[in-house]
């Protein structure tokens, strides 16, 4: 039978039918009705009523599960169906927006470029090997053989893609239609802030995201775009959206967390690399199996390829690699350790401060286009992730207490139990938080609250008691408050067991590499 959609102009007249590769759709016994064949040599069933999914494999989305290098399209519309966002009162309005954006998709890096393209001559071998030990090739995806790197022969990599610039136009552009109050004046960079870190992938994405936001309100082009200004931190001082590369206490921290980290995947990569040499006959390792789920990620991803290197996998063995990635993001970017986000209490301050100003100017009864209303910063999943934790982002139940007193949380529960830190929503390429400042008629108590939203949708915060709409005050005292007694010197820079020293010539080999290389130490981790 082949595989079609249903589409029905009139439910009394006979159902239209078109052709969709991947899906088969059944109905109910005595509801089907023959159409004439489409050419492909065989009689075509269209049922009119009554469709479902002929099993939960085809349900299964793996481009749901590719942790931090989910498509912004795809990880924005992840949500959590239990939460019923706050009505905002008619008369609150906002009056300023801080953004902390990740920067668009982009390519993989040269370390990985080359790894994969690695994995194309060991491909080859494996297939050799099974063949020598007359081990049947027969079970083998016909793709497997032959398969090259797309990638293979590029010298640089991490760029930001052509998929990454739409996201990012298009980001900028809802933006301004979702709420026209705050983009309503003429550019100025003292009204809409635009900071971006020296990463060339983040500053693009800035660029992109602000001609998506301006387009039409200049005379440049047929767009209409405008120029704006980009503004930027040196990569060796950015503490606001750079702060762990800074950090000497993180960086020292995630190095010796990399053993633990393995520990905790180890196994469970293990067990999948038995059911594929199982499966498919050839003599994988451990190493092959972490690359294989790589590119899984990155043809899902970047080229919509899902039945190659992802089709490798079971569902419940995609659902397991994400959890190990998702699992290493605790640790190392997330609530496992207090560090991973205190480090940003340079950002956290930015924003408290832009929002204090915002509301002087509303209180001094300040001209629309005398004082800032936005702030917009794109940075990386390292700024992102340890931002959301700051501002209590998907927490449950008693855990904000837990983190307030410097308690450790658990792990994220290993499938097939539900959790909330999944890093296809915590930060997907492009991913996003946006603080809104809303003015509202004075009540009783409070006049300015917060709403947060977390990839365009309102999310919850655990330390306003579980709402999207909280009092500015109880923002800064209840969530704010207790990062910011720490000062980012203290925790980054302290000798905290850490005997660290560099001779003159190794700071000056450093800070020549900061101006005239612009690159970071190739033994650095690499970054999302």
């Amino acid at each position: 039978m082949s595989n079609w959609k249903k589409q029905i102009e009139n439910p009394k007249r006979s159902p239209v039918c078109s052709f969709v590769p991947g899906v088969q759709l059944f109905a109910l016994p005595g509801e089907s009705q023959s159409v004439p064949d489409n050419g492909d040599g065989g009689e075509d069933i269209c049922y009119a009523t009554v469709f479902v999914f002929s099993s939960a494999q085809q349900t299964f989305d793996v481009r749901q599960h590719l942790a931090t290098v989910t498509r912004y399209n795809i990880g924005k519309d992840i949500k959590d169906n239990s939460f019923i966002p706050s009505n905002i009162p008619d008369q609150c309005s906002p009056i300023h927006l801080n953004l902390v954006a990740r920067h668009g998709t982009r390519a993989p890096t040269k370390k990985r470029m080359k790894e994969m393209e690695n994995m194309s001559t060991q491909l080859k071998s494996l297939i050799k090997d099974a063949k020598s030990r007359g081990v049947s090739t027969d079970k083998l995806p016909s793709w497997l053989s032959e398969w090259s790197s797309p990638w293979k022969g590029k010298t640089k990599g991490g760029e930001l893609i052509l998929q990454g610039e739409d996201e990012m136009y298009n980001l900028g552009n809802r933006i301004r239609n979702r709420f026209p109050e705050l983009f309503s004046d003429e550019y100025r960079h003292d009204i809409y802030q635009i900071r971006a870190s020296q990463i060339p992938r983040a500053s693009a994405s800035a660029v992109a995201f602000g001609m998506g936001m301006f387009s039409g309100r200049g005379k440049l082009g047929e767009g209409k775009h405008r120029a704006f200004a980009v503004l930027s931190e040196s990569r060796a001082s950015d503490i606001m959206l750079r702060f762990h590369d800074c950090c000497q206490n993180y960086k020292a921290y995630r190095k010796q967390q990399e053993p633990a980290v393995y520990k905790l995947k180890e196994p469970v990569i293990e067990e999948i690399t038995q059911s594929l040499v199982t499966r498919y006959g050839l003599n994988f390792t451990v190493k092959d199996t972490s690359t294989l789920w790589f590119l899984c990620k990155q043809e899902a991803s970047l080229l919509d390829i899902t039945n190659q290197a992802c089709g490798l996998f079971t569902n419940d063995e995609v659902n397991l690699l994400e959890w190990t990635d998702d699992l290493e993001m605790f640790i190392v970017k997330g609530y496992g350790n207090a560090l991973n986000y205190r480090m940003g209490v340079p950002l956290l301050q930015d924003v408290i401060l832009s929002m204090e100003q915002a509301i002087k100017a509303q209180e001094e009864g300040l001209a629309s286009g005398s004082y800032e209303k936005a702030t917009l910063r794109f940075a990386h999943a390292e700024t992102l992730v340890p931002f959301s934790c700051l501002i209590g982002l998907f927490l449950e139940g008693s855990e904000f207490e837990q983190i307030q007193r410097e308690e450790p949380l658990k792990y994220p529960p290993k499938p097939p139990e539900k959790r909330t830190w999944r890093g296809s929503k915590v930060a997907p390429f492009a991913g996003n938080n946006m603080v809104l400042l809303y003015s509202c008629p004075r009540n009783n108590t409070n006049k300015y609250f917060i709403q947060v939203l977390h990839n365009e949708q309102p999310i919850p915060m655990a330390g306003c008691g579980g709402t999207d709409f909280c009092p500015f005050e109880v923002f800064k005292e209840k969530i704010a408050a207790p990062h910011l007694k720490h000062s980012y010197e203290n925790l980054c820079n302290a000798k905290v067991g850490r005997t660290e020293s560099m001779s003159y010539t190794n700071i000056i080999t450093k800070i020549f590499g900061w101006i005239f290389g612009g690159k970071s130490n190739e033994s650095q981790k690499e970054e999302l």
